[in-house]
């Protein structure tokens, strides 16, 4: 009964955050459903579900996608979809970890600094092909778009719809590679079914906040989530070591 209590609040809380800042899902519900499940389900399940999110939220906020960025970011990622599955299967995943928290926390560092990054084709091409690697192999696509729309100052909404709508497909690609190589089970069917019911309590409540956040408070917990996210992947990987 407890851990069922943990995982409603769990996708309850990355439910809200998803629907209201386009990024938050991932970086709140992985880390956590690390601590619930295996691996190979927790990262099914947080795929899943974030496919659930993005096909509900997308035809709403359809006309703040930037399609020229999210053409760039799709082509990058088709190529670091199967080095993530790679990475994930033969590779250790806590080094993996180590690695991105200790970026990630340096970037975020910079970025509070007002370090800005100007957006470029190539770069647009390498942050899609990063957030590949990273949904494959530990689940995670958010932080390497999350640090790129910060440090090109992206307008909430572009960043919120072009986000939701790589998703879509970075999630769809992802689960179908993740089947394929390393399977599934019966508890990542049922427990992402009982999950939509909060998901779409958590989008409705999201929405809510999403009118409400000016672009500075917006920042602010995007830096937030940020370190967060960072610091729970170094103490995990340094523990695992």
């Amino acid at each position: 009964m407890g851990t069922a209590l943990i995982f409603i609040c769990i996708v309850l809380v990355a439910s809200i955050l998803q629907s209201s800042t386009g990024f938050g899902f991932s970086i709140m519900a992985t880390p956590f459903l690390l601590m619930l499940f295996q691996p190979q389900e927790a990262i099914q399940i947080n795929i899943i579900l974030s496919l659930v999110i993005s096909i509900s939220l997308i035809l709403k906020i359809r006309n703040d996608i930037d399609f020229i960025l999210l053409k760039r970011f799709i082509l990058g990622s088709i190529v670091g979809v199967p080095l993530g599955v790679l990475i994930f299967v033969s590779i250790n995943i806590n080094a993996l970890k180590l690695g991105v928290s200790i970026l990630l926390l340096i970037l975020t560092l910079l970025l509070i600094g007002n370090f800005r990054v100007k957006p470029t084709q190539f770069r647009d091409f390498i942050v899609g092909g990063i957030s590949g690697v990273l949904t494959t192999s530990i689940g995670m696509p958010g932080p390497p778009l999350l640090l790129y729309f910060t440090g090109t100052d992206t307008e909430k909404g572009k960043l919120r719809a072009t986000t939701l709508a790589f998703y879509l497909f970075i999630y769809f690609i992802s689960l179908i590679t993740q089947i394929i190589f390393t399977g599934t089970n019966k508890v990542i069917g049922e427990s992402s079914l009982y999950a939509i019911p909060i998901v779409f309590l958590g989008l409705y409540i999201g929405q809510i906040i999403f009118k409400r956040l000016n672009q500075r408070v917006f920042r602010i917990f995007t830096y937030i989530l940020l370190i967060f996210t960072g610091i729970y992947l170094l103490l995990e990987s340094l523990k695992a070591l």
